[in-house]
């Protein structure tokens, strides 16, 4: 099975970086003993399509704004449910996954897709980071990628030399500087 794991957000706007943070962490800490491809999807969009069609599964880590749940709240939801949630359509990018989920199901071409989504709390600052809320949730989040990872056959073995969410930030934030174990 072939399957894409994509952070998409994007890292200038507080917390609705997570997912793109949230899959350099994958890279940057485990192993996979399956055909894994991580993705820094940014703010990608229609450009998706080809994640949808191509793998066999899709895995898409983001921000995903649901009303009346406290920032840090977790997700994770089938591409077919998502279809019909406009709810989760309210930043440009939430349109184009939603969008192209819509279009490749139309085909009939849609790959098994979850977005595994967390509840930002700030994504109007233009501050690269996380809210100190989905600092604490970052581990449940990754570790909820983790587990629909498992569920789809893959292990992930931790890497040697871990970065914590600090380092993978600051690779961002400072895109040019010297680093340790992160690649550019």
């Amino acid at each position: 099975m072939r399957i894409a794991v994509v952070g998409a957000g994007t890292v200038i706007f507080r917390d609705e970086g997570v997912g793109v943070y949230a899959q350099r962490y994958l890279a940057e800490n485990y192993d996979f003993d399956g055909d894994v491809t991580l993705v820094d999807g940014g703010v990608l969009g229609f450009q998706l399509m080809t994640y949808y069609t191509d793998y066999d599964k899709v895995i898409i880590l983001d921000t995903i704004t649901m009303k009346n749940d406290a920032p840090g709240s977790i997700y994770n939801i089938p591409g077919e449910e998502l279809l019909g949630l406009g709810s989760y359509k309210q930043t440009a990018h939430e349109v184009e996954i939603v969008e192209m989920l819509e279009i490749a199901a139309l085909n009939g071409n849609l790959s098994d897709v979850n977005i595994i989504g967390i509840v930002p709390e700030d994504i109007l600052s233009v501050k690269a980071g996380l809210s100190d809320t989905l600092k604490r949730a970052f581990p449940a989040f990754v570790g909820t990628a983790l587990d629909e990872l498992e569920r789809s056959g893959v292990t992930a073995k931790p890497k040697p030399k871990p970065l914590n969410l600090d380092e993978v930030i600051e690779f961002y934030a400072n895109p040019t500087a010297p680093r340790g174990g992160i690649e550019n």
